[in-house]
């Protein structure tokens, strides 16, 4: 007899349908799997027929052919185990053909017969969701990831002999109950607070102005100056996520499998910081299954590069894409794909090999040519698209034992989300933050009056700005009016957005 089981597979972050066909007939008793699978794939075999049998279910002595249609589209993973057992025991008659008939059924399955979670499954059944497909099959550990998916049924199994028992309508199951996402996002904790950051005015500031608008930004001063403990507390002072950001990255951290189980769906804005040793395709995205890179799994969140300059020339320079487009295309011989990719940037570099160049308590012990290789590693093009950067200075004894504690995370969080809120008035939902603005809303929203205008030309001749450079200054200048609630960008404002490009006159003229 013939089954077919309704299933779906991924390509990036989208899903398309895949027809699990098995045909049970008479002859030479052979298992047979066709329609491109991976290795994955063809050693479902030995793990469904075990999965039967540990369930005390028949399984049948005679010639199966399974089939994964569309033939001609690659299927990879362990998730079609649970598809392909159903319809062994739907065409061997052992449960009845239309009980799964409106199901998708996704799931790996243990030689125990126990059902395993598997990666991608936000993804898949949002994909199916937009198929029209409302009711689904899932393993218990993916049950939760999916009941955040509004009007869907999803019914979690633990064992291949309960899903059995459940079609055969020997157990009742009721579905999943549906997860709202607003109680789990109040629950977000950090064990860092700007409060703990002692002195330091200008990169708070700056860094209150990069998160308020979206901006990157780059710190520079020597070792122990604190940049480490600012970078770890931005994302105390960013807005929470909404409930479409949520999704957008729980697809993509579901896709590389490190979605935490329990909770179902990322609550906290992503904080990633690979070490200086990470590969290109480890940072971008790619390997032979072209998975999402570090800056996909900081996306709506923060990327933090501690020691910029001693990260590989090569793996910085892909940086320019995704901090442009805000997204990222992984090519691979046969596929090629696209990742979202829209984070933050927050980097942090010494200003020289020993560190102490242009400290106010040490002395440098490099020379000018040291300098220059050092600060060299980072490109032109690259820092053109680095917004703000900033010096940092060591902390003194007395400010560091005796200063009050200085503004928390929660009193800048405050100006923060106000800022974002005349953005989000502003631009629609089109865009969220200044940084993303375009070169049409650039002209609508930052016009610049006579003395502003001579204001940005003097930067733009002393500093040798770039074209590209000049618009980073204008979105800053936005953003600063922004935190001051003004509608017009005044001359304090662009004054204090060049101010923050003044290293690039110190460092790489």
């Amino acid at each position: 007899m013939l089954a077919k089981v309704r299933s779906f597979s991924l390509n990036g972050l989208d899903g398309f349908e895949v027809s699990v066909e098995v045909d049970v007939n008479a002859g030479l008793p052979a298992y047979e799997i066709v329609g491109m699978g991976d290795t994955a794939v063809k050693e479902s075999r030995e793990r469904v027929r075990a999965a039967i049998k540990n369930s005390l279910l028949d399984y049948p002595i005679r010639k199966i052919v399974v089939n994964l249609a569309p033939a001609d589209s690659r299927k990879e993973g362990s998730l079609y185990d649970l598809p392909i057992a159903v319809g062994i025991l739907a065409a061997s008659e052992q449960i009845p053909k239309g009980s799964y008939k409106d199901f998708v059924v996704i799931g790996e399955l243990g030689l125990d017969g126990s059902v395993r979670r598997v990666n991608g499954v936000m993804p898949l059944v949002l994909s199916a969701v937009q198929k029209g497909f409302r009711k689904f099959m899932l393993p218990e550990g993916n049950a939760k990831e999916a009941a955040y998916i509004p009007g869907v049924e999803v019914y979690g199994f633990s064992g291949l002999d309960e899903a059995a028992a459940f079609l055969n309508g020997a157990v009742v199951k009721d579905p999943v109950p549906a997860a709202v996402f607003g109680a789990v996002g109040t629950e977000n904790r950090y064990n860092v607070d700007f409060s703990e950051v002692k002195g330091q005015q200008v990169a708070r500031r700056a860094l209150e102005i990069a998160v308020a608008g979206g901006h990157n930004i780059l710190m520079i001063g020597p070792p122990g100056a604190g940049k480490t403990l600012m970078a770890k507390c931005v994302p105390t002072i960013m807005p929470d996520m909404t409930f479409e950001e949520a999704i957008e990255v729980t697809k993509i951290h579901s896709v590389a499998g490190i979605l935490d189980a329990e909770k179902g769906i990322v609550t906290q804005r992503p904080f990633r910081t690979p070490h200086h040793t990470v590969t290109a395709p480890a940072l971008m995205g790619g390997g032979a299954k072209a998975r999402p890179g570090e800056v996909s799994l900081a996306h709506n969140g923060v990327l933090f590069l501690d020691e910029m300059p001693e990260y590989q020339r090569r793996t910085l320079e892909g940086l320019r894409q995704p901090l442009e487009d805000g997204s990222v295309t992984v090519s691979r011989s046969k596929q090629t794909l696209e990742y979202p990719a829209e984070f933050m940037l927050v980097a942090s570099m010494n200003p020289c090999p020993c560190g102490n160049f242009g400290s106010k308590t040490r002395q440098c012990r490099c020379s000018p040519s040291e300098i220059h290789r050092y600060v060299s590693r980072l490109s032109g093009p690259l820092l053109d698209r680095i917004d703000l950067q900033v010096e940092v200075d060591g902390v003194g004894y007395e400010e560091l034992r005796f200063s009050p504690d200085a503004e928390s995370s929660a009193d800048i969080k405050k100006r923060v989300e106000k800022a974002r809120a005349m953005q989000r008035s502003r631009y629609g939902s089109s865009l969220t933050t200044n940084a993303r603005m375009t070169n049409a809303q650039l002209r609508r929203w930052c016009g610049l009056s006579p003395e502003s205008e001579r204001i940005l030309e003097a930067a733009f001749s002393r500093l040798g700005l770039t074209a590209r450079a000049s618009t980073r200054v204008l979105k800053v200048a936005r953003t600063i009016a922004d935190l001051e609630g003004s509608e017009r960008i005044l001359p304090p404002h662009i004054t204090e957005a060049v101010q923050y490009r003044s290293l690039d006159r110190k460092y790489w003229e």
